[in-house]
Order: structure tokens, then sequence, then C-alpha cells
């Protein structure tokens, strides 16, 4: 079987989608040509004209209608497929490569606090549990965070019971206190109202002037987590003391 090139013309058997629309306008220009034309025949074919273009400029209005919805239809994929690239899935709040690319950006140009928390003692509630029962805890300390953060600075999860809290800035003296009330919130709160357990988060805290890299932020923030982890948890401790 021949194979068609892109160049070849178009095959015989195709179909030609302006069919009648040619045909009635070689009748028109057949019309137009002859000598001694009446009336009534140029009336029949500018009729036809008239209605193939009609036809024509609704199902053009249709194909563009289809087209904007399909455009539109795109850009909302578009749109949601970078959220998902950008966020975690389960709390909607910035997942890590997206945490790691914005405090890298933010430290570059400006100095910032890097707080970083983990919950405490979170195995033994998914093992005591279950793991639907670990997510709802997840979420109930993303809420808390994010009632007291609000629009000072990012949230982003990190790992499983692991997040950041970046803020831009360096008033050390407010991120403390931003610090002591989220750990505040979520000790006294009932994160999971059908939980019959207390939970707990610990703090570890960095600030960092303009031109920190991130890994060096994060690194001195966690190992003051580590060592609130060490001093019994549910404490916020700050990094250099």
């Amino acid at each position: 079987m021949a194979s068609i090139s892109p160049g070849d013309p178009t095959p015989a058997h195709a179909p030609d989608l302006f069919e009648n629309e040619t045909a009635a306008l070689e009748k028109a220009r057949g019309v137009h040509a002859a000598d001694g034309a009446d009336a009534e025949a140029l009336h029949q074919s500018l009729g036809a004209l008239i209605d193939h273009f009609e036809r024509l400029m609704r199902e053009t209005r249709r194909l563009i209608g289809r087209s904007d919805r399909a455009e539109r239809e795109m850009q909302a994929l578009a749109q949601q497929l970078a959220h998902r690239a950008s966020h975690d899935a389960l709390t909607g709040v910035l997942n890590r490569s997206a945490v790691i690319e914005q405090a890298t950006r933010m430290l570059k140009e400006r100095s910032a606090t890097m707080i970083v928390l983990d919950i405490d003692e979170f195995k033994r509630v998914n093992d005591d549990f279950g793991h639907p029962t670990g997510d709802a805890v997840i979420l109930g300390v993303v809420d808390c965070l994010r009632r007291i953060v609000g629009e000072r600075g990012f949230i982003g999860r990190v790992g499983g019971e692991e997040f950041t809290v970046l803020v831009p800035g360096d008033d050390h003296a407010a991120a403390a206190s931003l610090a002591e009330r989220m750990r505040a919130a979520i000790s006294e709160a009932r994160v999971v109202p059908s939980l019959d357990r207390r939970i707990t988060v610990s703090f570890g805290v960095s600030h960092n002037r303009a031109g920190t890299g991130f890994d060096t932020a994060y690194g001195l923030a966690d190992e003051a987590l580590y060592r609130a982890k060490r001093s019994g948890r549910n404490r916020v401790e700050f990094a250099g003391q």
C-alpha cells in the first residue's frame, strides 16, 4: 500500500467538508459570468450563497465557542497540575520541593526565620489508632498552624509528621512569639475531637540573614528541633543557644 507524504495532494476519496458550498459558489459564478442572466437566476444563486454563508457563520461560532471552552479547560487543568506539583495532597500546604524553592528564593533576597516542627510520638498515634486517625491529627495540626501563621509566612510539609514555617524579616522576638503560640495552640487544642490523647509538637527555630543557604537554615533549625525532643518535647528551642 503506497504511503502518502505530507506534500502529496489530497486523495480523491477524501471527503470535501465544503462540497455543498463549493457547488453553490460555482453555480453563482456561472450565473454571474453568463451574458444576459435573468433576475430569477441571479436571485436564486444569491439566496443559495446567503444560506450557505449563514450556515458557515453558525458553525464557525460553534467551533470558536468550543475552542474557547477547551482553552479554559486546558488552563484550569494546567493550574491544577501546577498546584498538585507544589502542594501536599493531604494538607494542601506546600510540599518539600516547593518549600525548598520558596525558602531558597526568600533567603537569597532577605533575612528570614526558619521554624521546623515535628509532631511528638506520632508513630504511637498511628500504631494505637490507625493511619486515618494519624491523617486527622496532621490535618488538625495544620489547621492550628494556618490560624496562627496567616499571611505572615508560608507553611510546608517536609516529611510525614514534620513541617516547616518560614517567616520573612529579622524580628527575632516576633518569630519566637509566633513559634510559642503555635506550640501552645496545638498543645491546648483537641486537634481531633474524637481522639482521647493530647497532641504536642516540638519546635526548632533558626534566624537567618539574607544570603543564607536553605541547607544551612534548615540544618540549624533541625538541630534545635532535636534538642527540643531530647529536652522533653512540647517545647521551642532556638539555634545557637
